[in-house]
């Protein structure tokens, strides 16, 4: 399988070694606007083939699956070009700058029976499956606690201007909790969303603090902190605490409290859990999210996350903004 990359940052060099380390696979190309950027990437991966555009590698073919790692507002044209083309394809979070854009990625995913992939790299973390799993034992879930919080810094770039990135914290870190949440509730259908969002801590034209509440059709509630720069989170990147009719789970650390069972080190590691956990966003996670790609390409199988769960993380982020902007809650269709 050959697969290409759009982009040459950070994000790109994590999915590329996790493409490396996947069997039968051959980076053929990578696109990427900055010459020194691409060169770096192609010499480091001995990927053969540098573009500067989606449409130069498309031209050219020979291509079996892109993965965009670029600008938020490069997603959806970059996506939808591939898709067309017949070229699978894994996008970055947020797998688009809105709700339009998502969906018409999503209708071209359908048209031409390309995969659609959304990186939501915490779906494939061995402690958040830990927790699904165990979850069952805490009873019905009745409201969950997220964390999408970088404390004492943030990015920079295009990440903190509106018309490349669509949003800020939110879209950046707060996303990642978001879809923890659903992902650990069994991924349901959000209704409403309250939000209080802001720009407090820099000079920049998008979010850096937020508070975000949404109501699934599940009857549970979600509550989510996200920000830059912040003095403090509770918990690193995706943290989230789950509570139950019959108990308490959490990640991270990762822990259950349950009516007349002892919670102790030594259960956790019989069930499965390991300790310590050495970093926190390991490459195990993407190498485990690139496996399962690949996978459902070669047995024609929809990919989870795809479009639709990457839609409605989307459909939730429009309706926080909207909601903060008009101080009322918005009802999602």
């Amino acid at each position: 399988m050959k697969i290409a990359f759009a982009g040459a940052g950070y994000i790109i060099n994590i999915h590329a070694k996790a493409a490396q380390a996947q069997k039968d696979v051959e980076l053929i190309a990578v696109v990427e606007k900055f010459s020194d950027k691409s060169a770096a990437l192609a010499q480091k991966f001995k990927i053969k083939q540098q573009y500067h555009t989606v449409a130069e590698l498309l031209k050219a073919g020979d291509v079996d699956a892109l993965v965009i790692g670029t600008p938020n507002f490069l997603h959806a044209p970059q996506a939808i070009a591939a898709l067309k083309a017949g070229v699978h394809v894994m996008v970055e979070k947020p797998m688009a700058m809105n709700t339009r854009e998502a969906e018409k990625m999503l209708e071209a995913s359908t048209k031409s029976g390309a995969k659609l992939m959304v990186a939501h790299c915490w779906r494939f973390d061995a402690d958040v499956n830990w927790l699904k799993a165990q979850s069952q034992k805490l009873g019905k879930i009745i409201r969950t606690k997220g964390i999408g919080v970088h404390t004492h810094w943030g990015p920079a770039g295009w990440f903190t201007k509106k018309e490349f990135a669509g949003g800020g914290a939110l879209a950046d870190m707060g996303i990642h909790a978001l879809d923890t949440a659903r992902f650990l509730l069994g991924d349901p259908k959000p209704v409403s969303v309250y939000a209080k969002i802001g720009t407090h801590y820099k000079d920049f034209d998008v979010d850096d603090t937020g508070v975000i509440i949404v109501e699934w059709d599940n009857g549970a509630t979600s509550y989510i902190e996200s920000g830059w720069w912040q003095p403090h989170a509770d918990g690193p990147e995706a943290a989230t605490q789950l509570y139950g009719t019959q108990g308490f789970g959490q990640l991270f650390p990762t822990q259950l409290e349950l009516p007349n069972i002892k919670t102790q080190k030594l259960d956790l590691i019989k069930s499965g859990f390991k300790f310590p956990r050495k970093e926190h966003c390991p490459q195990s996670m993407y190498d485990t999210q690139m496996a399962h790609f690949i996978d459902c390409i070669r047995k024609n199988k929809t990919p989870v996350p795809g479009g639709m769960e990457g839609l409605m993380n989307m459909k939730v982020v429009d309706a926080a903004y909207k909601s903060s902007k008009t101080g009322k809650v918005v009802k999602i269709k």
